[in-house]
């Protein structure tokens, strides 16, 4: 209920940035013509993002006699999820990580590297699939795709106001500050949009943790899994793209200190930490 309670809170914070931003920057009408484009540009991601990024990694899609063990595990925790079975894909990579993707439950699909097949053992799988299985639930896509559309309607702005300090645009109305003030913020404000666009994925990926320990009756598990694949991406890492890093059950990216205050991912010994403070169920 807390990351739920977040996630709301972070994404009413963001709609009253953007509007305060519009208000400030561009006007009512840019305001109205940066949010219509942001969302012309997510609203293809969001329909065909699944294939995308299925396609990008190499996803295989299998079939029970391909994979029984992973089809089985799935099936059982998407029945006790009450959602519809997604499509079950292999990505022929060594790093061991996993994702899962789709605009909404009737449209998912989980992917599973080579590597974390590997890896792990049955019941830690079972652990991570349930996380995943978990975003599925809880309509992840669906909620960064808002979150992106947002950021991406700010971001439009503050290139509009950039855009119109430089060459003495002008605005709709007479509100706001002078060219410096519009600058500054206009500098400020991306910086702005994307700290909360991260702090709403680090809420899902807590959020999706503790909803896959509920479907899994075992946080112990997710949380030996989430141990074993730090310390496998580190080995192995993915040659993932940064636009798509966040999909992952944990980072594929290795990076320095810096790097990682930046991630979208929560770190993996807090999440590990909050698991092992919950009960088996």
């Amino acid at each position: 209920m807390e990351n739920r309670i977040k996630t709301v809170l972070l994404l009413a914070g963001m709609t009253a940035f953007l509007i305060l931003m519009g208000r400030l920057l561009g006007g009512r009408s840019g305001m109205y013509i940066a949010f219509i484009l942001a969302l012309a540009m997510n609203f293809f991601s969001y329909w065909f993002s699944d294939k995308i990024v299925l396609k990008m990694y190499g996803a295989q899609e299998v079939t029970p006699a391909d994979a029984p063990q992973l089809h089985q595990i799935v099936n059982e925790l998407a029945h006790e999820a009450g959602i519809p079975m997604p499509r079950v894909y292999i990505i022929p990579d060594d790093s061991p990580n996993a994702f899962a993707t789709g605009r909404n439950p009737e449209h998912a699909a989980v992917a599973a590297t080579q590597g974390i097949l590997r890896l792990l053992t049955p019941t830690e799988l079972k652990g991570v699939l349930a996380h995943e299985i978990g975003h599925v639930r809880n309509r992840d896509i669906l909620i960064s795709t808002i979150a992106a559309t947002m950021a991406g309607a700010i971001m439009i702005l503050a290139d509009m106001a950039r855009f119109g300090a430089i060459f003495g645009g002008s605005r709709d109305d007479n509100e706001g500050g002078g060219i410096i003030g519009v600058l500054v913020m206009s500098i400020i404000a991306p910086i702005a949009a994307m700290l909360i666009q991260m702090a709403i994925s680090r809420s899902r990926e807590y959020l999706a943790d503790e909803t896959g320990a509920h479907l899994a009756h075992n946080p112990e598990s997710l949380a030996r899994a989430l141990e074993k694949l730090s310390l496998g991406v580190q080995r192995a890492p993915m040659d993932a793209s940064p636009s798509t890093a966040h999909m992952f059950i944990v980072n594929p990216l290795t990076g320095s200190s810096l790097m990682n205050l930046f991630s979208t991912h929560p770190p993996i010994e807090e999440r590990v930490a909050r698991l092992r403070a919950m009960r088996s169920y």
